[in-house]
């Protein structure tokens, strides 16, 4: 039966507040945490973009649940060899309850220090490299690795795990999923999609894991939260490819036009019908999802804590 988790925004919330809401997920009855790792929010409305890295820090400290990026890009602007080193940390910091997430990143995050944003393929194919590598220096050993697009000439994590790191891969394609089977721990992927989860699994993903989360807007208003969400995370409506090839949170800004009120009300959980949450998450559950990861969007996180814990969390398959 599925384990439930919540999904910690590091483009909507500062440092202290997501301290503070990773306590509250866990007196509420969530299993385990998300994090997102951004360099910039997806629009200034959202306001936040902390480096995960520290905060994850202090959640190892704070609270004593499992956490994962969701997702980390491990390929442009930071070097895989760095990213290993940060995610070793992090996983002697929470003794092993550290996964670490990756995808093939957005430009948004990853253009910043000028280099060209390459096609998908390409970005995939630089992903699995960089796993290859991350893994390798997870054991502990000295790695030398002339690549296809990185080197690493005498690098030793000195601090690491007792198991090495495991890293689950994002996908909401087929090249993506079938990289995900391939070569990840897991899978990840943001949609309630059956086909997806049996692609993962009979292209060798087997038993491994498949996480996937969504996001909600709790509230005695609905169409207050309608607003929220239409005013804070509206490019969660975009269609296509745009979410990873635009630069910057003002090109996300020009379409916010596109996506309207009455689309985010026709398509989004937004309010306090205990039915509506309870179904969204049990879409997942039926998908044949392993872990389900919700995060409230706008500021009424208390009452969203008290609302799972009270009227969603005791409803849902495997709770």
């Amino acid at each position: 039966m599925p384990e439930y988790g919540y999904f910690l925004s590091c483009e909507e919330h500062g440092p202290a507040d997501l301290v503070e809401q990773a306590r509250m997920a866990e007196q509420a009855g969530f299993r385990s945490l998300w994090i997102s790792d951004h360099y910039h929010p997806w629009n200034d409305a959202q306001g936040e973009s902390p480096f995960v890295w520290s905060v994850i820090g202090a959640l190892s400290q704070a609270v004593s649940l499992p956490i994962e990026t969701a997702v980390t890009c491990p390929t442009v602007r930071i070097h895989p060899a760095v990213v290993a080193q940060a995610a070793a940390t992090s996983a002697v910091m929470t003794n092993g309850r550290f996964r670490l997430g990756v995808g093939s990143g957005e430009a948004l995050n990853e253009h910043i220090l000028g280099h060209t944003w390459p096609p998908a393929d390409v970005r995939l194919e630089m992903l699995e490299e960089a796993i290859h590598v991350m893994r390798r220096l997870f054991t502990g050993e000295e790695v030398t690795h002339h690549g296809t697009h990185y080197t690493v000439e005498n690098a030793r994590l000195y601090t690491v795990p007792d198991e090495p790191v495991p890293i689950d891969v994002s996908g909401f394609g087929p090249k993506a999923t079938e990289l995900a089977s391939r070569v990840g721990d897991g899978y990840i992927t943001m949609m309630p999609e059956a086909d997806m989860v049996r692609r993962f699994r009979e292209g060798g993903g087997g038993t491994k894991p498949v996480i996937g989360g969504t996001k909600v807007c709790y509230g005695t208003d609905r169409d207050e939260a309608v607003r929220t969400v239409h005013r804070m995370w509206f490019n969660e409506y975009l269609p296509g490819e745009m979410g990873q090839i635009l630069p910057s949170p003002r090109h996300f800004e020009q379409l916010q036009p596109l996506v309207t009120e009455e689309m985010i009300a026709e398509q989004g959980v937004c309010g306090d019908d205990v039915d509506e949450h309870v179904a969204a998450l049990t879409a997942f559950a039926d998908a044949g999802f392993d872990t389900i990861y919700v995060n409230q969007i706008g500021p009424d996180q208390r009452g969203f804590f008290d609302f799972y814990r009270t009227k969603v969390l005791p409803q849902l398959p495997g709770n």
